[in-house]
């Protein structure tokens, strides 16, 4: 289905659904997640998309944002997930428009759980800023975020997980990593964690560097080109984004086109 309206609401029925947004106006999104659903969100043009997610009691949802856009977009979105909620968002990122993002999800209800992963290979600017709040007890709120940023590229990322007052047996993990291969490259990470309660288990990693040299002249003295490299290698640090949802005819088609892209990429 091809979202063009600038308001719609969405109550996924449980199993997968799919839809497009193509239109030069702003689009908002109401989503409501009830049942055990995943949800793949095809961003082929727009000027703005603002994302309010609410999951509700004991609801099942997966959400991968594949944008593929050629011209700046702003996102903002807010997931709220209650009792016993799981959400799983995942972003995948490989075309050149420039991306400004703002994620927020609070953990609501105890026993919620969110996951937030992203995939970026950038040439432009992609700006992400990813904040996951634990406010009731024994919530679990993840990070992943994997980027390659090729020569021209801007990549920032501010990850930031939050555990209130009272939260106790919650959990604060992330990891977010960019891969470059240029020196001129332009990548910024600053995990941030902000605990007010002592019973809780929080960690971050970061890591920010180029392709070890060593490595590539391994694969080269093999007879593979610094650009085939360059997509091998970027194709094995995000290709994992593509299993976000479990539907095989999915899966392949993200999986070619995620290839082609690397390819397109790594080979100007």
């Amino acid at each position: 289905m091809v979202i063009t309206e600038k308001v719609i609401t969405l109550i996924p029925e449980a199993g997968y659904s799919s839809y497009d947004i193509d239109t030069e106006e702003s689009v908002s999104l109401q989503l409501t997640g009830r049942y055990d659903s995943d949800l793949f969100l095809r961003i082929r043009k727009a000027a703005d998309v603002t994302i309010h997610g609410t999951l509700e009691e004991n609801a099942k949802f997966t959400l991968l944002v594949w944008n593929e856009a050629g011209t700046e977009v702003h996102f903002d979105e807010i997931y709220e997930v209650n009792r016993n909620a799981s959400l799983h968002v995942s972003y995948g990122e490989v075309f050149q428009g420039k991306t400004v993002r703002c994620t927020k999800v609070t953990l609501l209800g105890e026993g919620a759980f969110a996951d937030v992963s992203s995939a970026v290979l950038t040439k432009t600017e992609k700006l992400f800023e990813i904040t996951v709040t634990s406010d009731a007890p024994n919530t679990t709120g993840l990070m992943h975020n994997y980027s390659v940023v090729l020569a021209g590229g801007k990549y920032d990322m501010d990850a930031v997980g939050v555990i209130t007052k009272g939260s106790h047996g919650s959990q604060s993990h992330q990891t977010s990593r960019s891969l470059c291969f240029d020196a001129e490259m332009n990548s910024r990470i600053i995990p941030k964690l902000i605990i007010d309660d002592n019973d809780v288990q929080a960690s971050h990693a970061a890591s920010l560097g180029r392709v070890d040299e060593e490595q590539l002249y391994y694969m080269q003295s093999r007879g593979l080109s610094e650009q085939q490299c360059t997509a091998l290698l970027s194709t094995g640090y995000l290709m994992p984004i593509v299993d976000t949802i479990e539907n095989e005819e999915l899966k392949g088609i993200l999986r070619a086109e995620l290839e082609e892209k690397i390819s397109e990429l790594c080979s100007i």
